[in-house]
Parts: structure tokens; C-alpha cells; sequence
């Protein structure tokens, strides 16, 4: 029995995330926020400072993705290549080092929500929306122009978990600020051994790595975001008490590793 995730089967091909290299490609939606400071510090992981200079930095991000491994295969059988996801990244410093975290995650689909658990992000199921672009400017096509409005919206276990717009101004002369410092996530795999529901078998301070890197022109203008409470959920927490600019772009990347910075388990 073999493959790169479960299910093994006898040919590896049977397993919902095959091997990489995986390498993707969206459309992004941006929305840089601030939130409370003392917020944003408690859903920092272990090592990671509050970012004093610019206290309670924060961002939304919708990604409306597809993605492949090196044959491309997935390209031609779409359901396995694309997926949507909304996330929220707080801003943190890591031995003077300027760095971001992604403490809440949704994904829509399965194959992306454990691809995601390997790499450190946690994912949960939920539903995501946003105004796509065809390059036509018609009626039912906003362009990538001045005045054009582009939206997201989440929603888990039919609650309505973020709202967010966009409305072009101008072709930005910066990247957002989400994606310029490295990001770091907790990787984390529970045990089920009696006794040890405490002791989990991985939990440690993880790097994102990529390559082959590349963007589009990035645009920005006037941003709107809400959050709405759900039960199991604590992202409101998170909720923006002021927030910045949003931004539209399309970006792509490639992963192949994984920086494990530190051990986070007990007498590691």
C-alpha cells in the first residue's frame, strides 16, 4: 500500500493529496485591517512577539484558486484543481524578524483543506464566494479598472462568518502588506492513546516556503469588512476595528518544503 496522504492503495493514486510538488495559482481579494491588539497577540504562536510598531495588523484574504502537481493532470479534470478560501493573517515578530500568522482558515474542499493541514494551516470546511473578472468589462464582468467593486463572503455551517468589498481606485505601487513577511503556522496532529490527548504526536512552529513566484499588477482602493458570530467558531475576536485598504491581484507559486523553526511539544 502506498500514496503520499491516506487513503494508501495499492497504486498511491487512490489518495486525496498526491505528492509534491503542488503549485497554484488565484485571484486574490485583500483587505488589510486592525484589530484589537490584545486580540491579535493571544492567537500568536509560541516564540512569536506582538507587533509593537504597528499593534493589532491584520488582513483578510479570499483566494479563488486552481492548482496542480508537475503533470498537470488536475488541469484537465477540474474538480480536483480548484478550490476557494477566506483566512485571516495577524502580524507578529519572531526574533526581530517581522513575520505574519494565519490562525483561522476555510476551505471548500477536501483535497485543500488536508493539503493545508500538512503544510500548517488550519483549515475548515466552509463556503466562499467571490466576484470573478473575464476580461471583458462588460455589465456582468467588472473590470480591473477604477470604480469596479469586487466582493467576498463566508459563511460555515450555514453562519454567515465574513462579508468583505473592494472598490478600485488605482494600480498600487506596493505589495499588500500580508504578503511580504514570512509566514509561520502551528502544524499540529493530535494523539487518540488514552493519556495522552494532551501529548500530541506533531505540534511545532512551522515556516512557508515557495518558489517560482510571480504577480500581477496589484490594485487597491476603498475597503468594507464585517464579521458575524457563530458558536464554534471565535474569529470575531478578530473583528476590524479600523480598516485600510483593499487590494485585487492574481498570484502564483510552487511548494516542495517546509522550515521547521521549532518543537513546540513539552520536553522537546
Amino acid at each position: 500500500m502506498t500514496g503520499y496522504s491516506l487513503p494508501l492503495s495499492p497504486d498511491g493514486r487512490a489518495n486525496l493529496v498526491p505528492p509534491p510538488p503542488w503549485h497554484y495559482v488565484g485571484d486574490f481579494l485583500v483587505i488589510d485591517y486592525w484589530c484589537d491588539p490584545a486580540a491579535a497577540a493571544a492567537v500568536l504562536p509560541p516564540g512569536v512577539e506582538p507587533f509593537a510598531e504597528d499593534p493589532g495588523r491584520a488582513a483578510v484574504i479570499f483566494a479563488d484558486w486552481q492548482s496542480c502537481t508537475t503533470d498537470r493532470a488536475e488541469l484537465v479534470d477540474p474538480v480536483r484543481s480548484q478550490y476557494k478560501e477566506a483566512f485571516i493573517v495577524v502580524t507578529g515578530v519572531l526574533d526581530g524578524e517581522v513575520v505574519t500568522t494565519c490562525p483561522y482558515i476555510w476551505v471548500d474542499r477536501d483535497f485543500a483543506l488536508v493539503r493545508g493541514w500538512v503544510q500548517g494551516f488550519p483549515k475548515k470546511l466552509g463556503s466562499v464566494w467571490m466576484t470573478r473578472t473575464f476580461g471583458l468589462g462588460t455589465t456582468a464582468d467588472p473590470a480591473i479598472a477604477a470604480g469596479s467593486t469586487f466582493g467576498g463572503t463566508l459563511a460555515a455551517n450555514d453562519r454567515r462568518l465574513i462579508d468583505a468589498t473592494v472598490t478600485l481606485q488605482r494600480e498600487s505601487t506596493g505589495a499588500p502588506a500580508h504578503n511580504d513577511p514570512p509566514l509561520l503556522n502551528r502544524r499540529h496532529f493530535p494523539r487518540l492513546a488514552a493519556g495522552h490527548h494532551d501529548d500530541p504526536a506533531v505540534h511545532e512552529l512551522v515556516r512557508a516556503k515557495s518558489y517560482d513566484r510571480a504577480a500581477s499588477a496589484v490594485w487597491e482602493g476603498d475597503a468594507t469588512l464585517a464579521f458575524g458570530a457563530a458558536p464554534n467558531e471565535e474569529h470575531t475576536a478578530l473583528a476590524p476595528v479600523r480598516v485600510g485598504t483593499g487590494r485585487r491581484f492574481t498570484f502564483a507559486y510552487s511548494v516542495n518544503d517546509l522550515e521547521t523553526v521549532a518543537d513546540l511539544r513539552d520536553g522537546a
